[in-house]
C-alpha cells in the first residue's frame, strides 16, 4: 500500500517541531524512508512541501536540511499571528456553520472544566483544536492553511509557558465563541486580538543568536515514527 505523501510530510514536520530532526541537520531521502517505513517517492514529495512551508532548505553539496530560522524570522511569525488570528475570527463570525459552533462550544466547555481541574496537558491540546476549528470556521482555505502553518512554526521556534490563569484564558475562548455565534465580526476580532496578544507574551524563543547551530532546541528521543500508525494527525 502506498503511503500518502501528506502523511509522511506530517510525520517529518512533527519530528522537526519536537526537535527529533535538529536545526541545520541533513534530511536524506534514504534515511527518512527507512525511518518512516516508506519508499523514497513520498519522502521526496514531503520534503518539497516542507521546503515551501519553510521547515526545510536545500543546500549546495548537502541537499535537504532542516531550516535554521533567525530571531527576526521567529519574531515575524508572532506578529503575523497577531494580525491573522483576529482576521480569522472576524471571518468566522460571518461564515461559521452550526457544526462549527457546536464544536467550538464543546471545546470551551471541556477546556473550562479541565482548567478548573488544573490539567495543563489536556489544555494545550484543547487550545490547539479550538484555534484550528476557529480557523476552519473562517471559510477561507488560504487563511486556514496560513494559520495552521503559523501554529506549527511557532511551536517549533518557541516554548510556551502556558497561561498564568487557565480559567481566565478559557473564559476568553468563550467570549470569542459568543461573538462568533452572534455574527459580530468586530467584537470577534477585538477579543481575539487581545487573547492572542496575551498568549504571545508567554512564548520564549528556543534558540538565540539567529542561525547559531550551537544553540538548538531540546532533542526528543524517538527512534521510530512510522507514518502508517493511526495516531497521525495534522
Amino acid at each position: 500500500m502506498r503511503i500518502p505523501a501528506h502523511s509522511v510530510c506530517t510525520a517529518i514536520r512533527d519530528d522537526i517541531v519536537t526537535g527529533v530532526h535538529e536545526r541545520g541537520g541533513r534530511l536524506t531521502e534514504e534515511v527518512l524512508a527507512r525511518r518512516y517505513g516508506v519508499s523514497r517517492v513520498p519522502v521526496r514529495e514531503a520534503l518539497r512541501t516542507l521546503e515551501a512551508e519553510g521547515f526545510v532548505v536545500t543546500r549546495r553539496h548537502a541537499g535537504a536540511c532542516v531550516a535554521e530560522p533567525t530571531e527576526q524570522e521567529a519574531a515575524d511569525l508572532l506578529e503575523m499571528r497577531l494580525l491573522l488570528e483576529p482576521l480569522g475570527a472576524s471571518r468566522a463570525a460571518q461564515r461559521r456553520t452550526e457544526a462549527h459552533l457546536k464544536v467550538l462550544r464543546g471545546l470551551v466547555r471541556l477546556g473550562q472544566e479541565r482548567a478548573r481541574q488544573g490539567n495543563s496537558d489536556d489544555l494545550r491540546s484543547l487550545s490547539g483544536w479550538f484555534h484550528e476549528t476557529l480557523a476552519q470556521a473562517s471559510g477561507s482555505p488560504a487563511l486556514t492553511s496560513a494559520l495552521t502553518q503559523l501554529r506549527h512554526k511557532i511551536a517549533w521556534m518557541y516554548a510556551s509557558e502556558g497561561p498564568p490563569d487557565p480559567v481566565e484564558y478559557w473564559a476568553e475562548h468563550g467570549a470569542i465563541v459568543d461573538a462568533v455565534a452572534r455574527g459580530d465580526g468586530d467584537r470577534a476580532r477585538a477579543v481575539t486580538a487581545l487573547h492572542t496578544e496575551r498568549a504571545t507574551s508567554g512564548h520564549r524563543l528556543r534558540f538565540a543568536g539567529g542561525a547559531d547551530r550551537g544553540a538548538r532546541p531540546h532533542r526528543v528521543r524517538n527512534p521510530q515514527h512510522p507514518v502508517n500508525m493511526p495516531s497521525l494527525r495534522h
